[in-house]
């Protein structure tokens, strides 16, 4: 700011017939509305008759805005042709910026002053920045006269109205845009109240903080937060994929694409490197800000080639996270190739600015790749959504591969359990067996339960059922076991309750040499039909009981009395003697049958 001098000229009956634009800019007031008007207007008091004489004086003015101003001024008179006073040059020095000035004007946040009436009076250069005007453009004017009709603009008017009219300051955080920086901002805006020297209320004062970096900050890591609860919810693949995308959109993007590479959805184990050139993923979850997903141009479950230099490729070879922003060429190709692919023919990327990519990598391992787009979101991907992406990503990778590796196990556990129960019935004559095993649609899964029927001399037949505790390919090969145990002591024509405490004794002996069936432990019922005198002789290790319907009779279930399960040892077992009619039914089953309802296991299997 340059120094200058604020002049007038008055005549000798003291009205101003000359106003300088120093004297404008010292006391506000402009020269049509000085000139040609008496100088005593401008007096804050009366003042000494003489006083204009003196050379030097001191005077107190009325700055236009109201407040009262005591300036040094001095008087240099002006002779007519008779050597007479023909009126008087002012001169009032105005002082350069002070460190007080210089604060305000260079200060990193916004800061403005208004008059009671939410004019603007004082505006600073981050301000200007920030609004992209002048300050000339905005001083005297009405502030909803220099802003669009937003909620934002309402609420600001509203608060300076109520630090106007109440003197009370305050201060609140708000998000909106920045008409010159063409992003959206947060704002911690501080409004107190400005008093002249008698106290009385003048103007409001604001300061406007961009918390920009802070609120997105926060944004992250709440989404983050929620990440933790939202994502893996169900050892499901393709669900584990969606979770993400509802993370992400519209939050944090207006459009969300996950897809994987191919073996991950198979059984493989043994993931095959990254290839080099271009790739083929396959899309499991995608989502959109705007309803029906418009911007999608693959399909779900359908292959989606990308070349070699297209952003998702190159994250999953580079293993990092991968910007490309609207006018490099690299995004340009990405966006045609999307929109020749589109649906319909329909440009799928109208108005995208911004990008990225970011590889799904867990323990080591590439699984795929996420892509996250912007629209309407006005700010592009920058430095800090990397770090954020990453970590989000790492995720959502180790609930992927989690869910990868349950469905690879539940699928072997499958095989393996299958190829250890009878894949037929042996013929006899002793009864009309029907069998059916439904694996466990748990998220636990494949667990222990198995069945037989051995043939045994003399026509008759025993009848097997048991339940190894627990789930996967471990539960599996100790079923298995026990299954060949059953059958290896069944040949030595053993009675129920008999062959239950060899098959506990060899439980306890399996334990005691670092074996898993104790850890795990399993139950047991066999029984033997004879079909001579029509009896059935069983015992249970910890088992349900059977039911048994009688010709013309409801179901009731056998009164047996259960032993401990395989592996305590130490108690006995009992056998159970019940005649059955010819046309009766009996029901050997697994507790997995009852299991998820709400009712006890007696009301349950009374149903």
């Amino acid at each position: 700011m340059e120094h200058l001098a604020a002049t007038a000229v008055i005549d000798a009956l003291g009205v101003v017939t000359v106003w300088s634009e120093g004297a404008q800019k010292l006391t506000g007031h402009r020269a049509e509305e000085i000139v040609g008007r008496p100088a005593a207007r401008l007096l804050a008091e009366k003042t000494a008759p003489g006083t204009v004489e003196a050379q030097t004086m001191v005077v107190a003015l009325r700055h236009r805005d109201g407040h009262r101003m005591e300036l040094a001024l001095t008087a240099c008179p002006m002779l007519g042709p008779a050597g007479r006073p023909g009126g008087y040059v002012v001169t009032a020095a105005l002082p350069g910026p002070g460190l007080a000035e210089r604060a305000f004007q260079q200060a990193s946040m916004s800061m403005s002053v208004f008059d009671i009436r939410q004019r603007y009076l004082r505006i600073n250069e981050q301000a200007c920045q920030v609004l992209g005007v002048p300050e000339e453009a905005l001083l005297g004017r009405h502030y909803p006269d220099t802003m669009e009709d937003t909620e934002h603009t309402r609420g600001f008017l509203g608060q300076l109205r109520r630090v106007a009219e109440t003197g009370e300051p305050v201060r609140y955080e708000t998000f909106t845009g920045a008409p010159a920086l063409d992003r959206e901002q947060a704002w911690n805006i501080e409004m107190w109240p400005l008093r002249d020297a008698s106290g009385e209320l003048s103007g409001v004062a604001l300061a406007a903080f961009d918390s920009s970096e802070q609120y997105w900050a926060r944004r992250r890591l709440a989404l983050l937060n929620e990440a933790a609860t939202g994502i893996g919810t169900t050892l499901d693949v393709v669900r584990t994929a969606g979770e993400l995308v509802d993370i992400l959109v519209p939050q944090y993007a207006d459009f969300v694409s996950v897809d994987l590479l191919d073996w991950v959805l198979g059984t493989d184990d043994q993931p095959p490197s990254v290839p080099h050139g271009d790739l083929v993923l396959r899309r499991v979850a995608h989502g959109s800000a705007t309803e029906g997903t418009p911007e999608a141009a693959v399909r779900l479950g359908e292959p989606d080639p990308c070349p070699e230099s297209c952003p998702p490729a190159r994250a999953l070879r580079e293993g990092r996270v991968v910007f490309s922003q609207g006018g490099d060429p690299e995004f340009t190709r990405w966006v045609d190739e999307r929109n020749a692919r589109s649906p319909e023919g329909r440009p799928h990327r109208k108005g995208v600015h911004s990008m990225l990519a970011v590889p799904l990598r867990a323990r080591g391992i590439t699984l795929g790749v996420a892509v996250a787009v912007r629209m309407g979101h006005p700010a592009d991907y920058g430095g800090d959504d990397a770090a954020f992406a990453e970590e989000l990503a790492s995720r959502a990778a180790v609930c992927i591969d989690n869910a990868r590796r349950f469905a690879r196990e539940r699928s072997t556990a499958l095989a393996l359990q299958h190829s250890l129960l009878p894949s037929g019935l042996p013929g006899q004559a002793a009864v009309d067996v029907a069998h059916r095993y439904l694996p466990c649609g748990s998220l636990a899964g494949i667990g222990g339960d198995w069945f037989d029927v051995i043939p045994l001399s003399g026509s008759r037949v025993a009848l097997v059922v048991g339940d190894v505790v627990g789930h996967g390919i471990q539960s599996s090969a100790t079923m298995g076991r026990l299954r060949t145990a059953v059958r290896t002591l069944a040949d030595v024509d053993l009675p129920p309750d008999e062959l239950l405490t060899h098959l506990d004794d060899l439980v306890t002996h399996l334990a005691a040499d670092g074996g898993e069936v104790a850890e795990l432990g399993a139950t047991c019922l066999y029984a033997v039909y004879d079909p001579v005198s029509r009896r059935l002789s069983l015992a249970a290790a910890g088992h349900p009981a059977p039911a048994v319907v009688l010709p013309g009779a409801d179901a009731e279930l056998v009164p047996l009395r259960a032993g401990p399960p395989l592996g305590v040892g130490g108690l006995p077992f009992e056998a159970t003697e019940l005649e059955l009619p010819e046309g009766s039914l009996v029901a050997l089953y697994t507790d997995g049958l009852l299991d998820g309802r709400d009712l006890d296991m007696d009301r349950a299997t009374g149903k």
